[in-house]
C-alpha cells in the first residue's frame, strides 16, 4: 500500500526566503504536509522534532552547507530521503551528494510536476515500497 500526497512529509530547507514560501505554498496546494527551515541548523532541529519522508536541500547555504546537513541526517536519521536542491554550476555537489547517500538531486530552476514525481518516488524508498 502507497502512501496518498495528502500523508507525504516534506521538509523544505533553503536560505532563499521567497523561495521556500513560494514552493512550499505549491507543495501544500497538492496536498503535501510541508515544513520549512531557512538554514541548516533549524533544519537539523525540525527534522528533530518530527522526521519527514523527505528532505529537500538546498547544497549552497551560508552557515551549515547541504552536504553537511545531509551527512547529518544520514548518519542520525538514514530513513529520510534526501533530495538536493543545486544551482547553476554545483552539479559537482550533486554527484558528492549521492555518494553521501542523498536520493537524488534536482538542478535549480526545476520543473515543478517532475519534482513532485521524485518526491513521490522518494517517499515510497523512505516507507519501504
Amino acid at each position: 500500500m502507497s502512501l496518498n500526497m495528502d500523508q507525504w512529509k516534506v521538509l523544505l530547507v533553503d536560505d532563499e526566503e521567497e523561495f521556500v514560501t513560494t514552493l512550499a505554498e505549491r507543495l501544500s496546494i497538492r496536498g503535501i504536509q510541508t515544513r520549512t527551515a531557512l538554514d541548516g541548523e533549524a533544519g537539523l532541529r525540525r527534522l528533530a522534532e518530527e522526521p519527514p519522508h523527505v528532505l529537500l536541500l538546498d547544497v549552497m547555504m551560508p552557515g551549515l552547507r547541504g552536504l553537511d546537513v545531509l551527512r547529518s541526517v544520514k548518519r542520525d536519521h538514514p530513513s529520510v530521503q534526501v533530495i538536493l536542491l543545486t544551482g547553476q554550476g554545483s552539479t559537482k555537489d550533486g554527484i558528492e551528494g549521492m555518494k553521501e547517500g542523498a536520493f537524488d538531486y534536482v538542478m535549480k530552476p526545476f520543473n515543478f510536476d517532475s519534482l513532485v514525481a521524485k518526491i513521490g518516488e522518494a517517499v515510497a524508498k523512505a516507507a519501504g515500497k
